[in-house]
């Protein structure tokens, strides 16, 4: 099965023709003020343009409510929606059923005891995404550089869909591939020269790690 690849809090179009070249599965939009890669739904729209037929683009909000959400819907139309906040199972059914789009679910993770948290949503959430818990005082969900023990995830059961996410980087891709063999993978601050400036050579650079990898896997 081919791995998905999402690019995560993209905001211009070189970063986003960078992610496409590379062949990224999915292309990220991050809709949450105190987010250094949070965009206007407006502009994330334009962008989303470029990605029709190429990739998948997705909204990630943080305890979005109704009229936020609408408005990100109607100004780039996402093929997915992605809480990454505390949103509960009914509030997850609830956007579903107002949007009619799938929705990943993220959670943070630290211990093997988070991962129990995802057992209400089954049925729910159409896919998962694990993320690393933030540091202490970080007002950031996710994107924070750090990753998890990436073999907690060996506990979860068989053929559960899921990205990997958290602390992600040419560097460290190759072991979390054979760690964990996530289905899908999500990289933001991995790919950045800054927080919220993608880096076009280190887009690029994750990709050929990535292939190198999947190349060490099949030999």
């Amino acid at each position: 099965m081919a791995l998905d690849i999402k690019i995560c809090g993209l905001k211009t179009g070189a970063a986003l023709e960078a992610a496409l070249a590379g062949g990224a599965s999915h292309a990220g939009f991050i809709f949450f003020p105190k987010s250094p890669r949070n965009i206007e739904p407006e502009e994330a729209g334009r962008l989303r343009q470029a990605a029709r037929g190429k990739a998948l683009a997705v909204a990630v909000t943080v305890d979005a409510d109704d009229a936020f959400l609408d408005r990100i819907v109607a100004a780039m139309a996402p093929d997915l929606l992605q809480l990454h906040g505390g949103e509960t199972p009914e509030r997850v059914a609830a956007v579903k059923a107002r949007f009619r789009l799938p929705v990943v679910k993220a959670f943070s993770v630290r211990t093997a005891a988070d991962l129990v948290a995802i057992e209400p949503y089954r049925g729910i959430a159409d896919r998962f995404l694990f993320d690393a818990k933030p540091p202490r005082g970080s007002e950031l969900p996710g994107g924070n550089g750090v990753s998890f023990d990436w073999a907690l995830l060996a506990e979860i059961p068989a053929g559960t869909d899921y990205f990997l996410s958290g602390g992600l980087n040419a560097g460290n891709i190759g072991e979390a591939l054979c760690v964990a063999a996530p289905p899908a993978i999500d990289i933001s601050s991995g790919v950045e020269s800054a927080p919220g400036i993608k880096d076009t050579a280190l887009i690029e650079a994750f990709f050929r790690a990535v292939d190198n990898a999947a190349k060490h896997r099949a030999a």
